[in-house]
């Protein structure tokens, strides 16, 4: 985690397993925060930080799986784990589908949630990078002129100079500037890394 201490949070209306996870969870030197509802912790949850969410799957009111929705919607990328004392194989595929990164049936053995944290959190560093990189390209994209994402998109299809000036009704030499240009903005020294961006920002 980059030296930063890792971020666990806990939503379950069960206090005593929030304690338990809790403890659990600092005594090998993660930061925790704990919540009795999905509501409580969408109050203060932000979008866009690396960390886990060990999360219960039947509560009151929001139940884990619609809050897995609801961040999946908000685009976070934080890795989570399941806890259920009450599963079933349509619920574990489920929240597996939606990219939950494991689930587990109270009760559970200690090293297999830690274990279970430990790749939820390695996850959500991945997705969050990724997710930073994505919006750094949008970013570049999005300084082009007109002109300039004309050349671009006939690059991307693979017509040489010649071509686009006569496509675009322009020299040369005038492609040739509004390619280097393209290229200085998006950060990239030749058409391949330029084509890694554009599929990223996809």
């Amino acid at each position: 985690m980059t030296g930063e201490i890792a971020t666990v949070y806990v939503v379950d209306d069960d206090s005593a397993m929030r304690d338990s996870i809790e403890f659990l969870v600092s005594s090998v030197g993660y930061q925790c925060q704990s919540y009795a509802s999905a509501e409580a912790f969408l109050e203060v949850f932000k979008a866009g930080e690396a960390a886990c969410l060990v999360l219960d799957v039947r509560m009151p009111k929001m139940g884990g799986l619609e809050l897995q929705r609801v961040l999946a919607g908000q685009g976070a990328t934080l890795g989570l784990v399941f806890v259920t004392g009450h599963g079933d194989i349509p619920m574990a595929v489920t929240a597996m589908r939606g990219g939950a990164v494991d689930f587990l049936e109270k009760p559970f053995n200690d090293q297999r949630l830690l274990d279970c944290i430990n790749e939820a959190l390695r996850y959500s560093m991945r997705m969050t990078n990724a997710a930073k990189c994505r919006a750094a390209v949008v970013t570049r994209l999005a300084q082009l002129t007109a002109r300039e994402r004309d050349v671009l998109d006939l690059v991307m299809a693979g017509k040489p100079n010649k071509v686009i000036a006569l496509t675009l009704d322009l020299s040369v030499k005038t492609v040739e500037v509004h390619r280097s240009k393209v290229m200085e903005k998006m950060a990239v020294m030749s058409v391949a890394e330029l084509a890694c961006c554009v599929n990223l920002a996809k």
